[in-house]
């Protein structure tokens, strides 16, 4: 396998030129890890390492800026970022953030590079590097620095990451010493050496695992995969920030539903979200054909198909994860065979989920807006009796901004009943949040009010004012442009010297065309979902 000329056309400048001037500067440069896999799997990389035989003094003796504050050798090489706009001109974009990796690969950071107006791109250079023992499970106990790169390739995680490029001398100039291009044509994923070596230098790499086996749709070889259920304890050895951040990009990637079963196969769920697992083997009957366990990953999934943000995909995890806690059997129900109840199970479930979110130290915002989905979301799951005036309180509850994310939430839990994305119940309950939104037509669109007239006309309050305002609305809605402060003032004067009689006729027949233009409005709206005018 060869890095085309094509793909080799795609490394920014920004990062030939780091490699580049490292060569110049007499030492040797690679690109390695993830970058390099991805370029030998015609991916677009996300974020380029580099290593060189160069010690972090001499790194930094070759470039204007740098930034080196770590214990690894990292340092940050910062060039100006070049940034291409709509017409193709290269312009600095200020408030840019160049976001990039720790050199294992196990966290990220993000630095806004701003100096002067220059907004930066940070490229890491690392120094061949052997790291010692890793006594805390997470950190080497030292780093020595080395010439050798076969050296710095023996300590990374994975064979497909443990590759390395140098482009001074060509495309086929590719150092592979633990057949990682074997293991990425095979789609596997194997540890560099030992597993049980690798794990307990970093047990975060068991969590890394299971996420590219989702991100690359790889499979986990089968000593991995053993080494990984033998050492899933270890995983407690970790920062709950790390263990979020690997958790969400499993929950973000394609197959969302197979990382989580992949993390309870393994053993490492019970460790990071144990209460899903109640669900497992917890029937429901009724109109579900799954257990609360399969309900919630096909609902998952769903969500990941739909490519909906974190949020949502959480969600739909955690929708029905307090069903377990609630269930009981209820022999009146179902014609006195007796079925399963779940009440109250949205309140359990809306405390579990905030309690996971906070345990895992998600952001504050994000929590409280899952624990409100989780909460709200059996408010449409029985909508014949659902009133329009209902939909607009729980368009209050959970905020406008919100309500069209509850519906995805209902829409995850109907397919993970094996039902379809929209029957007839979702389009209904559609139509009534976009008309409970829908702005009315009413007399306060006019530039004019009962108030203005009072205090600036010397209008009395009363009927009159009413009819008055009806009249005017429907020179309006005929004429938009009539909506002007001065022509509303002359049609009030006018309009109040007619007798009772006369303005009343006005302003009723002002009503009846608002109130057509409404009804006109809303059957568009159930024409566009497809439903029935029948709520109230």
């Amino acid at each position: 396998m060869k890095i085309s000329h094509k793909i080799e056309k795609s490394i920014p400048e920004n990062v030939s030129c780091v490699t580049q001037t490292l060569e110049k500067g007499g030492f040797q440069a690679y690109l390695v890890g993830g970058c390099v896999r991805d370029l030998l799997m015609d991916r677009v990389p996300k974020d380029w390492d580099v290593t060189t035989n160069a010690t972090p003094q001499q790194i930094i003796g070759l470039f204007e800026k740098t930034v080196y504050e770590n214990n690894f050798g990292t340092v940050g090489v910062c060039l100006p970022a070049v940034v291409l706009a709509e017409d193709g001109v290269p312009r600095e974009t200020a408030g840019r953030a160049s976001v990039y990796s720790e050199p294992n690969g196990s966290t990220e950071k993000e630095v806004s590079q701003e100096t002067s107006g220059v907004i930066y791109d940070i490229i890491e250079v690392t120094p061949y590097r052997i790291e010692a023992k890793y006594s805390d499970y997470r950190h080497p106990d030292e780093v020595r620095f080395s010439d050798n790169i076969e050296d710095d390739l023996k300590r990374r995680d994975f064979t497909m990451n443990a590759l390395a490029y140098r482009t001074s001398t060509g495309p086929n100039s590719i150092k592979d010493i633990f057949d990682g291009i074997k293991d990425i044509q095979t789609k596997t994923i194997r540890t560099v050496g030992g597993a049980d070596e690798r794990f307990a230098e970093d047990a975060l790499r068991m969590l890394r695992a299971v996420r590219f086996a989702v991100q690359l749709n790889f499979s986990i070889s089968t000593e991995t995969t053993e080494s990984i259920i033998k050492n899933a304890e270890l995983i407690k050895k970790i920062s709950t920030e790390r263990i979020r951040d690997e958790f969400g990009k499993i929950i973000l990637s394609d197959n969302p539903a197979m990382g989580i079963v992949l993390l309870q196969k393994f053993g490492l769920l019970a460790h990071i979200v144990p209460e899903l697992e109640e669900g497992i083997g917890c029937e429901q009957l009724g109109e579900h054909i799954y257990d609360v366990w399969d309900h919630l990953l096909h609902a998952l999934q769903h969500a990941g198909d739909k490519k909906w943000p974190l949020e949502i995909r959480l969600s739909a995890l955690f929708h029905d994860i307090g069903k377990p806690r609630t269930r009981r059997f209820d022999t009146t129900k179902a014609g006195g065979k007796g079925k399963y109840t779940f009440y109250g199970h949205e309140v359990v479930g809306a405390r579990m989920a905030k309690k996971i979110m906070e345990r895992l130290k998600f952001p504050k915002k994000e929590a409280e807006l899952v624990e409100k989905l989780v909460r709200t979301h059996m408010f449409f799951s029985d909508t014949e009796l659902i009133t329009l005036s209902a939909v607009r309180r729980i368009i209050t509850k959970v905020g406008i901004e919100n309500i069209w994310l509850l519906m995805n939430i209902r829409e995850c839990d109907r397919v993970g009943m094996k039902k379809k994305e929209a029957p007839y119940r979702l389009r209904k309950y559609f139509a009534m949040i976009e008309e409970a939104l829908r702005d009315p037509i009413s007399v306060s669109s006019l530039k004019i009010d009962g108030e203005f007239m009072i205090k600036d006309m010397g209008i009395k309050p009363g009927p009159r004012m009413g009819w008055i305002l009806h009249s005017l609305l429907e020179e309006v809605l005929e004429g938009p442009k009539k909506n002007t402060v001065e022509y509303l003032k002359d049609r009030v004067l006018k309009l109040d010297t007619l007798s009772d009689t006369e303005l009343r006729a006005l302003g009723e027949k002002g009503k009846e065309t608002k109130e057509e233009l409404d009804d006109e409005e809303v059957a568009k709206l159930h024409e566009k979902h497809g439903v029935r005018k029948n709520h109230n």
